[in-house]
């Protein structure tokens, strides 16, 4: 376990840096930023670490005499031969580089992540009710197939497939969110926030709400159902033959 990891963090991670910003599902460019703060913060924790070992052992007391000749600083007195600070500037500078270069990049990742890529042709397009104490599913924009949907309690979508939301509340604030996904947003009275996520694989996965909405907060979850394609619409027609 642990080789695979450390070949993932010093091999594998900067080659998936080719781009600047990362592109992919939610859970790809999530993954993508872990690696990039554990591989740098892994870097300088070791450049740290062996500089203070460096110094502890260069400057340790081998328990040798102090020679009567020997320069030392008075008490008061300012030490010299430090080389007027300028070490001390050239790691400040190097850490303000890494630390706004690092910040620069997380956010203009996120921004890629929060703004919806631009729309696709077979995309789906989901609108989310949230009410006390549950989820109901509005299928709003499916190509090719009759819309107006409706599921409670469930959201079955196609695997690979662009998945655009649209939440609203129906009464009080709440917060529909997807782990497994890295989805999460707020559902708003009378509003509706958009979010996005694709599925790379099929399963169950679970949505929760993640705004305290009164007593039955912790009850307030829905399954999320990726299927096949094939399987979603064998599913999505006969919920409009039933309706």
């Amino acid at each position: 376990m642990l080789p695979n990891v450390l070949l993932h963090l010093f091999i594998m991670a900067p080659l998936q840096l080719g781009d600047l910003i990362p592109r992919g599902t939610r859970v790809n460019v999530f993954q993508r930023i872990y690696w990039v703060f554990l591989l740098l913060g892994t870097l300088v924790g070791i450049v740290v670490i062996t500089y203070m070992l460096w110094k502890a052992y260069k400057y340790r007391d081998d328990g040798s005499p102090i020679k009567d000749d020997e320069d030392r600083p008075e008490l008061g007195e300012l030490p010299s031969g430090g080389g007027g600070g300028r070490k001390l500037l050239l790691s400040f500078s190097l850490s303000a580089i890494i630390v706004i270069s690092l910040i620069i990049w997380t956010y203009g990742t996120l921004l890629y992540v929060e703004q919806a890529p631009a729309q696709e042709t077979n995309e789906i397009t989901v609108e989310v009710h949230g009410f006390q104490f549950g989820w109901r599913f509005v299928y709003s924009d499916v190509p090719g197939q009759d819309n107006g949907v409706e599921s409670q309690g469930e959201l079955r979508v196609p695997v690979d497939r662009m998945i655009r939301l649209q939440v609203t509340s129906d009464d009080v604030m709440h917060n529909f969110g997807i782990p497994a996904q890295r989805v999460k947003t707020d559902a708003i009275p009378g509003s509706y926030t958009e979010t996005w996520f694709r599925a790379d694989k099929t399963g169950n996965i679970e949505a929760q709400c993640y705004e305290l909405c009164g007593a039955g907060h912790s009850y307030m979850t829905a399954d999320v159902v990726v299927m096949e394609q094939g399987e979603f619409e064998t599913w999505y027609s006969q919920q409009n033959v039933s309706s």
